[in-house]
Formats: C-alpha cells, structure tokens, sequence
C-alpha cells in the first residue's frame, strides 16, 4: 500500500474506533429518549381518560340535576290537577248554596247560617287559590265561558254575555269550570 492509502485506511479505522466508543452513549441516549417518548405518551393517554371521566361526570350531575326539576315539576303538576279534581268535586255543592241563598225567606235565621256555611265555603276556596270568572256584560270568549244561549237582547251589545247561568271558576292560570252563559246575538 501506498502512504496515502496506509493514512486514509488508519484514519477510517481511527474513526471507527471513535464510533465504537460514542456508540454506547448514542445507545443509552436512544433508549432513554424512546422511554421518555412513551412516559409522554401515556401521560398524555391517562390526562385524555381523565378529561372524558370529569366530563362524563359533569353530564351525570347535569343530567341528574334536570332530573331532579322535572320530578318536582311533574309533583307540581299532579299536586294543581289533584287540587283541581277535588274543587270541582266540591263547586257544585257551592252553587246548591248559592241557589238556595237567592230564594230564601228573607230574615229567617237558619237562612243566616246557610249563608254563613256558603261564605265559609267561598272562603276556604278562595284560600286556596279559587277565582270565580266574570262574565256578565263581558265580551263572550270561549276560553273562559260557554254559550248555553243565543238570545236578542237590547240593553246588551252582540257578542256579549246577558246572564251567567252557572258560575266558571279558575285554579291559579287554569279554567277548572268554564261559567254557564246567556249570548246577546
């Protein structure tokens, strides 16, 4: 061999001897960024299930809080209706009073205590929540009266009411009894 070829073969094997040494480092230095690379990736995996178990935990308590309301809003509900079923169970006995009230004998004393019985009841309803519908000389509306009647009347314009035959009642917002009417044509 020639010098030239003599000093590149022992610079090739000087570098290889380099290499040979560096190498171990360059192996621990791999192993060591690939175990950090996949303690990266299974922190980040455990911080994704976590982030979906704190959501699926806030969507329960959502869920269970809308819950909560719409079964209070359901007894709510029931408990109007119950109410209303059992007022109307009791208006007719309210209008016998009130009947018997307008043809009583006048000053007779056991008149005086159905009438005392009759306000007791009013009162009663009225405490809890019983409004009667007004009705006579008002404007005919279906929601809260219904015709029995259509009748010629001249002191009474078309479309309003002349006489409450029975009357309606309402429950808070809810017409429990629609009042009994007489028509003006």
């Amino acid at each position: 061999m020639t010098d030239k070829k003599k000093h590149k073969h022992k610079e090739e094997i000087d570098a290889t001897k380099a290499e040979a040494e560096v190498m171990p480092e360059v192996t621990e230095q791999v192993s060591a960024d690939a175990e950090r690379d996949a303690l990266k990736r299974q922190l980040e995996d455990a911080e994704t299930k976590l982030a979906e178990s704190v959501e699926g935990w806030q969507r329960s308590v959502a869920d269970f809080q809308n819950y909560k309301k719409r079964v209070e809003r359901d007894n709510e509900l029931m408990y109007a209706s119950m109410k209303g079923d059992i007022i109307k169970k009791v208006l007719p006995a309210l209008d016998d009073l009130e009947r018997a009230l307008q043809n009583r004998p006048a000053d007779d004393a056991w008149a005086n205590g159905i009438e005392l019985i009759a306000r007791k009841l009013q009162n009663l309803l009225d405490a809890e929540g019983l409004k009667r519908i007004e009705a006579e000389g008002m404007e005919f509306n279906p929601i809260f009266h219904e015709a029995i009647s259509h009748e010629p009347a001249d002191d009474v314009a078309g479309g309003h009411v002349i006489a409450v035959v029975q009357n309606g009642y309402m429950l808070g917002e809810k017409v429990i009894r629609p009042a009994l009417v007489r028509v003006a044509q």
